[in-house]
């Protein structure tokens, strides 16, 4: 039995759409980042870029269970001295609402060039309008999105 390598010319790029509205915000990541990453695939190549577009709208409308709202920090740094920013998940959400699950997700990617190239795939949107009706974006199939 041989081991399947994909080639880049044999790799097919599908665009999914998936509404937030009432999702639980870690558990829609994961399912998202296995589709950016392309696990999905029969044909998965683990060294490639195998994933497909995922466009994500009402991102403003996920749900975070018991009181994370208020207890889960976010921290960056600004790269001076004394320069570490908090903020809770409740100020991120008033101020960026799709970078609540933004971050999520590039969490459970790589951490290396490959990770970065998969997330530049996810296009995430507060609201329900986003700007790629020509791509002809699905639904994620239910099998897929666990809930």
């Amino acid at each position: 039995m041989k081991t399947y390598s994909a080639k880049a010319s044999e790799i097919q790029k599908k665009w999914f759409i998936v509404d937030a509205e009432g999702k639980t915000l870690g558990r829609l990541a994961t399912q998202i980042a296995y589709v950016l990453r392309g696990k999905h695939k029969p044909t998965f190549t683990p060294h490639m870029d195998m994933g497909d577009n995922v466009i994500v709208i009402n991102a403003e409308k996920v749900v975070l269970s018991s009181n994370k709202e208020l207890t889960k920090l976010y921290h960056r740094h600004t790269g001076f001295f004394g320069g570490l920013k908090t903020q809770t998940a409740a100020e991120i959400r008033a101020s960026q609402p799709e970078r609540l699950l933004e971050l999520a997700v590039k969490g459970m990617l790589p951490h290396n060039r490959l990770g970065n190239e998969c997330y530049r795939h996810l296009k995430v949107y507060a609201g329900a309008e986003h700007p790629h009706t020509a791509q002809n974006p699905e639904a994620l199939p239910e099998r897929t999105l666990k809930n």
